[in-house]
């Protein structure tokens, strides 16, 4: 069972809710998220984009911008080459977009994930080549293409990198890091240690916006006109997982208002096609329902189609290639679910269920959803999740990590044993021959710097608040701190010995609980519970036995008390708004 711990961060909660005029614990939730001064809390409570960084601080920007604008009014040609998941495609169509605009001659190219693997190859380079293409801009990639950009040098070919990924290292005989630097005429990745940018934390169509930004300028277009892009930046941030703070906080709030009323066909096609036509768009929206339609062109089709779906005119083929995403992406629900189960059983029958360090092969998984699979394993277990399974004529996967244990640098460690790989501390790909799967599995975990302590799940608590407490007031205070996402969750509450005078379970699959809790002091609140029902009926007749349990689903007095961790919820019903408890997690 998960350890329930509470947040506290020492900070005089009370002088600065009362310098900027909130609740104290509106103010204790901010300062959980790291935000410890008023400054930076009025800058969270009101994102706006006035606020967004000066692009011009990235290091490279200038010189980068300034390469592209030489092509264009060169008339060179130019090639954009970007990656197959979300924050790749959309990466890719904000620069052709803004390239077009600028007058530029320029072609785009995503990489198969099967065929080509990620990023920028040797072929690529070539056939760029074949093509009369002068200058590659890559988006979501090229900062760990080493060789390859090398490569794209000696041919004769202009190279600017823009991706916000880790950058490769060595360390040195004193055990310092140092960056292995690629040969590209201009670099801009934030993460770059010389790089002076404030924030560090945008994704790859994050990254690319802010050099379009930097571009429109240089062709005296508007910046109204860049901030435009900020509806397809905004799905990228959500779907990248990144932290929801700082820019990227901006840039949702911002996104999510102009996806209101988007103009794009293929995005309106796709909102209807899922559902989601005439529902307040969300974080969940996009990174639960639009986005996973078109990662799934990336991963089991190609990813130009989720290209062509924001590039189309006609609205009747931009209908047609979201049904064909939606299909798409059904299809990988299936394969996942059948691969966590493959991957859960290999795990529970072999002595891998011993290891801190997950590495998981199984060659009938579809490299595609290897990654999300790491994923889903990682949560069930709390530990590191590296998925592999056969590639071309080599071993592929994903893995997926927990707090604490920086996939990347330890994938690092191993570099000589891998053929390719990149990635983030909680993310990585690779790529290695079948006799090394053992030889990572036994290093990485003999290596390992895991504790047992860093194993054992442990869920945060803002702060205890008695459901007496609650009220429309605090949710709609709490309701200031949304988007929520990575970094910026929704608020968890905790609460003691509350009693269930009722249960109900609802849903389609039977799957959702209705509550009726109940106060020390005799305050109702309804709670529903999304989870598995038989986890709250088991702890119910481990403590009060098989009588009570079926007084509570009749509604009858009971004596049944549970400990709660709970989201503040206003359900809107019928033109009524009403407070609502989701259970998130009991005892």
């Amino acid at each position: 069972m998960a350890k329930w711990m509470v947040k506290n961060v020492k900070v005089n909660t009370k002088e600065m809710s009362k310098a900027l005029g909130i609740s104290p614990i509106l103010c204790r939730v901010m300062v959980n998220r790291g935000i410890t001064d008023s400054k930076d809390a009025e800058s969270f409570l009101y994102p706006d984009k006035s606020k967004l960084h000066n692009p011009r601080l990235m290091k490279d920007i200038e010189k980068g911008t300034k390469i592209i604008k030489s092509s264009v009014l060169n008339k060179k040609k130019i090639l954009i080459i970007g990656d197959y998941d979300v924050d790749g495609i959309i990466s890719t169509y904000i620069l052709y977009k803004a390239l077009k605009r600028v007058g530029a001659d320029v072609s785009f190219e995503i990489p198969n994930r099967i065929t080509d693997g990620y990023g920028i190859n040797i072929s690529m380079i070539e056939d760029a080549k074949k093509d009369g293409i002068d200058t590659i801009i890559t988006c979501d990639n090229g900062i760990s293409a080493i060789n390859q950009i090398e490569y794209a040098k000696e041919m004769g070919l202009e190279v600017v990198i823009t991706d916000h990924h880790d950058i490769p290292f060595k360390v040195d005989e004193n055990n310092v890091k140092k960056s292995i630097p690629a040969a590209a005429a201009a670099v801009i990745d934030p993460k770059q240690l010389d790089c002076n940018y404030p924030f560090k934390q945008i994704c790859g169509a994050g990254v690319a916006f802010k050099f379009i930004q930097v571009l429109y300028e240089e062709f005296d277009i508007p910046e109204n006109e860049a901030y435009s892009f900020l509806e397809y930046v905004a799905i990228a941030t959500v779907c990248d997982v990144v932290d929801l703070v700082g820019e990227n906080r901006i840039i949702v709030k911002e996104g999510l208002s102009l996806l209101e009323n988007t103009n794009n066909k293929g995005i309106k096609a796709l909102i209807k096609e899922t559902g989601l036509e005439g529902k307040v768009l969300t974080t969940y929206s996009l990174g639960f329902v639009i986005g996973p339609c078109i990662n799934a062109c990336g991963r089991l089709d190609s990813a130009k189609k989720g290209l062509h779906l924001l590039l189309s005119e006609d609205y009747k083929e931009a209908e047609d290639t979201a049904a064909e995403l939606v299909r798409l992406n059904q299809e990988r629900k299936d394969m996942t679910l059948k691969g966590v189960e493959d991957i859960t059983e290999i795990i529970e029958n072999t002595n891998i269920k011993d290891d801190k360090v997950y590495i998981v092969y199984d060659k009938h998984i579809h490299e595609s959803v290897a990654g999300i699979i790491a994923g889903r394993i990682r949560e069930r277990y709390n530990k590191p999740t590296i998925v592999l399974t056969s590639g071309d004529g080599c071993v592929k996967g994903s893995g997926r990590s927990i707090d604490g244990y920086n996939m990347f640098e330890e994938l690092m460690k191993c570099k000589d044993i891998l053929t390719k790989f990149g990635g983030h501390p909680m993310a990585a790909g690779l790529s290695l021959d079948e006799e090394n799967v053992d030889i990572l599995r036994e290093r990485l975990n003999k290596n390992t710097t895991l504790t047992e302590d860093m194993l054992k799940p442990k869920i945060y608590i803002d702060t205890p608040i008695l459901i007496d407490r609650i009220s429309m007031e605090l949710a709609d205070d709490l309701s200031m701190l949304e988007p929520f996402g990575k970094g910026n969750p929704k608020p968890l509450f905790a609460d003691k010995n509350v009693g269930i005078l009722k249960a109900e379970v609802l849903g389609e699959k039977q799957n959702v609980l209705k509550l009726k809790l109940i106060s020390k002091r005799g305050r109702t609140i309804d709670g529903i519970y999304f989870g598995e029902k038989e986890e709250l009926e088991n702890i119910i007749l481990e403590k009060y036995g098989e009588y009570e349990l079926q007084k509570m689903y009749n509604g009858q007095k009971n004596d049944i008390y549970i400990d709660i961790l709970y989201n503040i919820n206003i359900n809107v019903y019928m033109g009524n708004s009403t407070l609502q408890l989701i259970i998130k997690y009991f005892r």
